[in-house]
């Protein structure tokens, strides 16, 4: 009996802190926001820290590994997030802003 109230405590919640974001990360890629940065960029780590485990659903493309793909995108600076429209948003733009620009709810805070 604990174990199943457990359980769906646990699915009402979203699970841990560390994934809450989960469906506002998977609502940006379904929306086809993606992120371009680089891994010692400290402005693309506190971007990704913000989304906690739940970065993995952003669609991410790492420019070092995938050059040619960021000069034909015109990715000029980390990070950078390109909207579905083209709109090119640069620099650190936090969950707030993603969530203005996407139309993607965040998690309420508890």
């Amino acid at each position: 009996m604990f174990f199943a109230v457990a359980v769906g405590i646990i699915a009402l919640d979203g699970g841990s802190a560390g994934d809450k974001y989960n469906l506002f990360a998977q609502c940006l890629s379904t929306k086809g926001f993606k992120m371009y940065g680089a891994d010692w960029c400290s402005h693309c780590q506190n971007e990704k820290r913000a989304f906690g485990d739940s970065f993995k659903y952003v669609e991410y493309i790492e420019c070092p590994d995938n050059i040619e793909e960021c000069r034909a995108e015109g990715i000029n600076g980390y990070p950078t997030w390109e909207l579905p429209d083209g709109r090119k948003l640069e620099g650190e733009q936090g969950l707030e802003k993603l969530s203005q620009e996407s139309g993607c709810l965040l998690p309420a805070n508890k």
